[in-house]
This record gives C-alpha cells, sequence and structure tokens, in this order.
C-alpha cells in the first residue's frame, strides 16, 4: 500500500510498497486518511483552503522539479519591466498584462475592472483581454486579435475598453428574485483611426483559474474522443462535440481556453500577446509594423525557451485543491440535485488521465501526471450555451455560441482566494445563481430545473459548488 503524506505546504514523504497509484492512501496535514470523493486530481491533489489553495505545489513536485518549480513561479509573478534586463526585460510597447501574475493573483482569476471602473479606465490596470475582429472575422491590419489597452511610456496604447450594463431583474417561480447584467462594449481612444462601430465585433475575456492545467494536458483524448460520441442526449438537448485546432502546424484536438482553442498552455502566446514579450515561437513585437512603431528598433528574443518551459512546469504541476465538507447533509443533497439538473452532463464529475502524463512545450516529461482519477467537473468539450452568450468570435471549430465546459474544480475558493465572485467567460455573472441562470440552449434543461427548485434546494445546489 503506498501512502502519500502531506506533512507541510512542500515537504512530503512516499512510502510504497509493490501496489499500484490505484491503492495509494494520501493522508492529510491533520494525519488524516484522505476521503476518495475529497480527491480532486489523484496524487497532484492539495490540502489547502486559504487565498493560496491554488498557488500550491503537487506533492511529488521535489528536488530539481522544485528548484525548476520556484523559478517558474517567480517567472510568472515578477513584474516585467520595459527595459532589457534578462530577467524581467521586455514587456510591450503595448501590452495587456505586466506579468502573468497580474491577470492570475495567486494562480486564480484577479478581479477585473470591468464593474469597478466600467472597463480599461484611465489609469488602472483592467485584468482583461478585449478580442476585437472585422464583423466577417478577419483581423484589423493595425490592431490584430487583442486590443493592447496598456503600453509603455513613450507609446500610445491601442485602445480603452468601455462597458455598461443592462440589469433585468427577473423572478423564479417560487418568487424569489435575481437579476441579469447583459454588458454593452465600446472602444475608445483609439491610437489609430477610430474603428467603426458597425464595422467591429467585441467580446471580453476575464482571466481563467489555473487550477488543473497538468491535468488537463495529461487528459486521455481517446477518452475525449469517446464522450464526444457518446455526449448526444436529444431528450434535452444536449450534443457536446471536440474542438479541433491546427497549432505548431498539427491538426489536434483543443482543451484549453474558453473555447478550447488551444492544444497546450499558452506559454508563449502569453508573453508574446499579452506582455509583448519576444521569445523563439512569436519573435516579433506583438506591436510589430503598427504605425507608431514605424522606425523603433526590435530587441530580439527577450524570454528563453527554458525559462518558459520552467513556467510551463510551474503550472502543469500546481496541485488541486481537494473537495471539501464532503459529509455536510447539504453538500450531498446539493450534489443530488445537481444530477437531478443535469448537471453532469456536461460537467462531467470523473476523467482519466493518459498513462505517459505530459510533455511540457521543451521536452520535459511529467509522468506524475498519467494514470491518474480526476474529477474536473468538465468534458471539455464545445456546447452551445445560447443567443445570450453568442460573442460571434470563432476559435477553431467553435462557433460564437459555443464554450468548452467550464472546469468547476476549484470554483468554491474563488472569492477566497481573490476576492470576487464574476464568472462566465465575461464576468457579467456577479454570482453562481447569475451564472446558472444564463445558461441557455444546451444548458436550458439545467437551468429550468434548477429555476424550479425551492429556495432551500437552490442553495443546496450551490453549497455543494463552492465545495468543490
Amino acid at each position: 500500500m503506498k501512502f502519500i503524506i502531506q506533512l507541510s505546504l512542500l515537504s512530503v514523504c512516499l512510502f510504497s510498497c509493490e501496489k499500484g497509484l490505484d491503492d495509494t492512501l494520501i493522508l492529510k496535514t491533520s494525519g488524516e486518511v484522505a476521503k476518495p470523493e475529497e480527491l480532486s486530481a489523484g496524487i497532484s491533489t492539495t490540502f489547502m483552503s486559504s487565498s493560496k489553495a491554488y498557488d500550491q505545489p503537487a506533492s511529488w513536485v521535489e528536488d530539481e522539479l522544485l528548484t525548476r518549480f520556484t523559478t517558474g513561479d517567480a517567472l510568472y509573478d515578477d513584474a516585467r519591466t520595459g527595459d532589457d534586463d534578462p530577467y524581467t526585460g521586455g514587456m510591450g510597447p503595448v501590452y495587456a498584462g505586466y506579468s502573468c501574475g497580474a491577470c492570475h493573483k495567486n494562480a486564480g482569476r484577479t478581479e477585473p475592472t470591468l464593474h469597478t471602473v466600467g472597463g480599461s479606465g484611465k489609469y488602472n490596470f483592467s485584468s482583461m483581454l478585449v478580442y476585437i475582429s472585422r464583423k466577417n472575422g478577419a483581423f484589423f491590419r493595425d490592431y490584430g486579435r487583442v486590443l493592447h489597452d496598456q503600453s509603455i511610456y513613450g507609446v500610445e496604447p491601442e485602445g480603452k475598453l468601455s462597458v455598461t450594463y443592462t440589469e433585468e431583474t427577473k423572478s423564479f417561480p417560487d418568487g424569489e428574485t435575481y437579476s441579469l447584467l447583459t454588458p454593452h462594449y465600446k472602444i475608445t481612444e483609439w491610437y489609430a483611426d477610430s474603428i467603426r462601430p458597425e464595422d467591429l465585433n467585441i467580446t471580453v475575456r476575464i482571466p481563467l483559474r489555473h487550477v488543473g492545467m497538468g491535468q488537463m494536458m495529461a487528459l486521455d483524448h481517446d477518452e475525449l474522443k469517446k464522450l464526444a460520441e457518446q455526449s448526444n442526449y436529444p431528450q434535452y438537448g444536449i450534443s457536446g462535440r471536440l474542438n479541433y485546432i491546427t497549432e505548431r502546424g498539427v491538426y489536434q484536438i483543443g482543451v484549453s481556453g474558453n473555447k478550447a482553442q488551444h492544444a497546450d498552455l499558452t506559454i508563449e502566446l502569453g508573453f508574446s500577446s499579452d506582455m509583448g514579450v519576444t521569445n523563439d515561437r512569436y519573435p516579433f513585437e506583438v506591436c510589430f509594423g503598427q504605425v507608431q512603431m514605424m522606425g523603433m528598433a526590435m530587441n530580439g528574443i527577450q524570454i528563453t525557451t527554458r525559462d518558459m518551459e520552467d513556467v510551463d512546469l510551474y503550472l502543469h504541476s500546481l496541485g488541486v485543491p481537494y473537495r471539501r465538507n464532503v459529509n455536510d447533509e447539504t453538500v450531498k443533497k446539493g450534489e443530488e440535485l445537481f444530477y437531478q439538473a443535469k448537471c453532469h452532463l456536461c460537467h462531467t464529475p470523473t476523467l482519466h488521465t493518459r498513462p505517459r502524463g505530459a510533455v511540457l512545450l521543451n521536452g520535459t516529461k511529467l509522468p506524475w501526471l498519467g494514470s491518474q482519477t480526476i474529477h474536473p467537473y468538465s468534458d471539455y468539450l464545445l456546447h452551445d450555451m445560447g443567443i445570450g452568450l453568442d460573442d460571434q468570435y470563432v476559435s477553431g471549430l467553435a462557433q460564437g455560441c459555443e464554450w468548452r465546459t467550464t472546469p468547476l474544480w476549484g470554483i468554491g475558493l474563488q472569492e477566497k482566494v481573490n476576492g470576487h465572485t464574476y464568472f462566465l467567460h465575461d464576468g457579467r455573472a456577479r454570482n453562481l445563481t447569475e451564472a446558472i441562470m444564463w445558461h441557455d440552449g444546451e444548458g436550458q434543461v439545467s437551468r429550468e430545473l434548477f429555476a424550479r427548485m425551492s429556495k432551500e434546494e437552490r442553495a443546496a445546489v450551490l453549497k455543494f459548488l463552492n465545495s468543490l
């Protein structure tokens, strides 16, 4: 029998006999044996529920891996600067974030300024991405796919986002009220010629939680293909499908991002597009070719592939918070109601990782992520979520109304980690109830079944979600 004893946040002892990982017993920091239903990510489960719950290494991160994890953590969190420092320089000239951690505080989702200042604000860091395109899906020559609303000194931001909301108050059948916010976006302060609103499509993305990134990269794709084949429930209007995208010249399954539009964790793309830091995969400045950059010297590669792989390692080897309050009777009732509302048909509770684990962007292998039973509460498939959430933005095979099922693990700790409860791709939902009530299309049946529950039953569902 194997015992993984979590002695401290970073120290783990492993005692093993001849049985496999399925026979592993994991001891929590309290000395208690973890219950199977608490183990969100097998041996990568961590037992913390504080503001650092998303930001802990898995138990198998030791020795050289731990050194590289720490290096990657620093590169993830430390602010880039606009100078030529070999470690922290290279930011800009235009950018959306000054570090990975700027948008993903504690490996979570930094509170965006959409609700607090109504968009980018004049001087505020906004913690969001603004995708812009023509109505036909083409990009604008002077801007590209992302509007960079921040810039270094002497350079103009590409533009600023403004948002207003229309609020509509509604009632559940039992009389309890709730309200939904519909966002209305516009761009101001264009650095070049203004783009006519009738030519412009805007979609906003708030940061994703970086929970379970390594497990996502190690998913068994054969299992996902079977899910896609079996994810057809005409009686409930549900039919999920995989997104296929071309990345690194390979046509493959996408699992990462709001629309499963990437096959990896986009480390190189993040440094390039989000921070303006050039690298071997994206050697040109993100603003290369813009009118305001004419005559400006380009500075070559600003971060090495080895450093980016340490960031990749950091994300892959973060632990996943354990499920809490599994013996609470209200949580148990909420779980039953979650199934009764058919939420599990898209938010699949249990998946598995492939035997070989995952491989990082520069070839480092992580076999510890392999052959694990995990509980992400997602099928990682695309589902039509209805016209209300249609952003008119196509990603691979994903149409505007289609979104990858959001993994729910760790969702109950978001407020503690990041101080807010904004959900959905653009943060329009201010709490879980609003997020559920925005479900339409393939999510309509679950929304209606949730709405018809009693107030106490709805509260039980929310308590269950907050235990994940």
